[in-house]
């Protein structure tokens, strides 16, 4: 058998057959236009599965189920999107839509942070574990759990938004209306803000050139850039910024003690520059540091762009 992944996403719908060995064997994408109503979207999306079907020369009979991750707050019992603020969906029946439009057995829809981390967990970065955290840092920080091999969302479906656990009361602004969220401090949004109030302050930085002369071409990698040529400033933001991921990624070991907490998003792409101060700091400060015992360990997510469809197509199993 195989199985369709669909990761739903405010840009693009991209969607991808797996087989039985989880491998992702044929992807294609269509804009999403997100400013549509819902029903056009979902008609894009069967229209696209559609298309994979007939290139791969195979049937709906040969698929077992369809698999959607989606953004927002998702009912996965129901195949619903509660509420989805990029997608302009509200208590909307995704599952039920596209078996309006294929003729598919099963209908299995899913948060896309939930399906990525369900993928590293099952063959990715935490493959041969139970108990695996992801999080991805990019415009925010999402994240996903997995306890005992099954993803964790809480009884109303709301649980596991790791980016809005509180590391400093009364701190700054955070997209959600509360203050002092991890997001931020450690999303690349934050990154880019550490850079740019910097470079407000230090006139004599490396990270000038790095921009131009425009501050608004600040990146997640201009701080990273500039500290590998021994930019004190760019080393001050990169610190900074390490120092509070590492902070959140602490409180995540002590409450959940995964057995692998894997990172995903571009700022990933630092590689061991990241991750080797990270490791230091998480081991220095986690709860039972002197103890003689198994400890989390901290990797860089290994699917890319790819976790969203192989989570998808992996959520019916």
């Amino acid at each position: 058998m195989y199985y369709i992944g669909v990761d739903l996403g405010g840009t693009n719908i991209v969607a991808g057959i797996v087989d039985e060995n989880y491998k992702l064997i044929v992807k294609d994408k269509v804009p999403t236009r997100a400013e549509r109503p819902a029903d056009e979207i979902v008609r894009d999306m069967a229209d696209l599965c559609a298309s994979l079907v007939e290139r791969m020369g195979i049937s709906f009979d040969d698929i077992a189920y369809i698999g959607i991750a989606a953004p927002g707050a998702i009912d996965p019992v129901n195949g619903v999107v509660k509420y989805s603020n990029n997608i302009k969906m509200f208590q909307y029946p995704v599952a039920e839509k596209m078996k309006q439009w294929l003729p598919v057995k099963r209908v299995c829809l899913e948060n896309d942070a939930n399906a990525a981390t369900l993928a590293e967990a099952k063959v990715g970065a935490g493959k041969g574990c139970d108990d695996v955290i992801m999080i991805t840092l990019g415009t925010g920080v999402g994240g996903g759990i997995v306890i005992g091999g099954k993803l964790y969302s809480g009884f109303n479906y709301m649980g596991a938004e790791l980016g809005h656990i509180g590391i400093e009361a009364r701190g700054r602004q955070c997209t959600c209306g509360r203050r002092g969220c991890w997001e931020a401090y450690s999303s690349a949004t934050a990154l880019v803000r550490f850079t740019k109030e910097k470079l407000a302050e230090c006139k004599d930085t490396v990270m000038w050139e790095m921009c131009k002369g425009d501050i608004e071409k600040a990146s997640g990698r201009t701080a990273f850039d500039a500290s590998k040529k021994g930019d004190r400033a760019g080393q001050e933001v990169v610190d900074t910024y390490i120092e509070y991921l590492a902070y959140g990624i602490t409180n995540l070991v002590n409450i959940f003690q995964p057995q692998v907490l894997c990172i995903g998003g571009g700022v990933c792409g630092e590689g061991d520059y990241l991750l080797k101060p990270l490791k230091a700091l998480v081991d220095r400060d986690q709860y039972g540091t002197n103890a003689h015992t198994d400890k989390t360990e901290l990797k860089i997510a290994e699917l890319g762009n790819d976790a969203g469809i192989i989570g998808a197509a992996l959520l019916g199993l």
